[in-house]
């Protein structure tokens, strides 16, 4: 009778210790709402210096989902013809539409030229960054005040010697992993 006293026991002993290493897994799948916003915070905080480093870096392409006039009037586009682009001392902004075609090629315009004054601006607090920077170009001048968020969200708004604005409402890409099509320069 001894030897399966010295199981049962021992069957009991393992049996707990199985019990309790189960339910110390599921408190770590589980995790509450403190952790979990902390570690979203964590997420959104690496975000913005990759974000930073990559506005630095002066070589990126904001592509739009949504264009805005100064009405408040937004319509979706298509982002490979709605971008601007940032490539050192050079940039490009350019309106398309895959419907009709237009001076460029693409149904819109196309501006491209040199950038210049380009002056960026940190609020770590809310984690966003904005950048502000003149295009000359054959068309004009344009000021271009663009906001990113940490979570990749950009919207710049465009404004030239006319009393328009125009704002692009989308997302930052690398130039690599960019697949926008640039039409004709217009002019």
């Amino acid at each position: 009778m001894k030897p399966i006293k010295i199981f049962f026991s021992g069957l009991l002993v393992l049996s707990g210790l199985f019990g309790h290493s189960v339910s110390g897994i599921c408190q770590d799948v589980k995790p509450d709402k403190q952790s979990m916003k902390e570690a979203k915070k964590a997420q959104l905080t690496a975000n913005f210096y990759v974000l930073d480093s990559l506005l630095r870096s002066g070589r990126y392409v904001l592509e739009a989902d949504f264009l805005q006039n100064k009405y408040g009037s937004r319509v979706s586009v298509p982002p490979m013809l709605n971008f601007i682009r940032v490539d050192g001392p050079k940039g490009v902004l350019q309106t398309g539409s895959d419907t009709r075609q237009g001076y460029n090629g693409v149904g819109g315009v196309t501006a491209e030229g040199s950038i210049v004054n380009y002056k960026i601006t940190n609020d770590n607090k809310h984690l966003s960054t904005t950048v502000t920077f003149n295009l000359v170009s054959t068309l004009g001048n344009y000021d271009i005040f663009l906001t990113v968020s940490a979570d990749n969200n950009a919207k710049a708004t465009i404004s030239g010697s006319t009393s328009g604005r125009l704002t692009w409402d989308g997302h930052l890409v690398t130039l690599n992993n960019s697949r926008v099509f640039k039409g004709y320069n217009t002019i």
